[in-house]
């Protein structure tokens, strides 16, 4: 990831966003971290990762819950699936 102070970032805008294509921009502000450019596919994919994630985790606790299993194939046949 290559790092770039906002100035330098602001004064070529168009030029940046073509280097987020490639790899991951790191703009600072007054030197600290402020703010990541990305291309939209790096976002999209990150995206579906965190989604990917959070589902692991909703269904891990689903599985701590106490009460009755259901099987699959009743599920399906409940929802007119089969």
């Amino acid at each position: 990831m290559k790092i770039f102070p906002l100035s330098e970032v602001r004064a070529d805008l168009p030029t940046m966003i073509d280097k987020s294509q490639k790899e991951a921009i790191m703009i600072t502000r007054h030197g600290k971290e402020a703010a990541v450019l990305i291309s939209p596919s790096v976002y999209e994919a990150m995206l579906e990762a965190w989604e990917d994630i959070q589902d692991l985790k909703a269904a891990e606790e689903a599985l701590k819950e106490p009460g009755p299993m259901l099987r699959w194939d009743d599920v399906k046949r409940e929802l007119g699936l089969i």
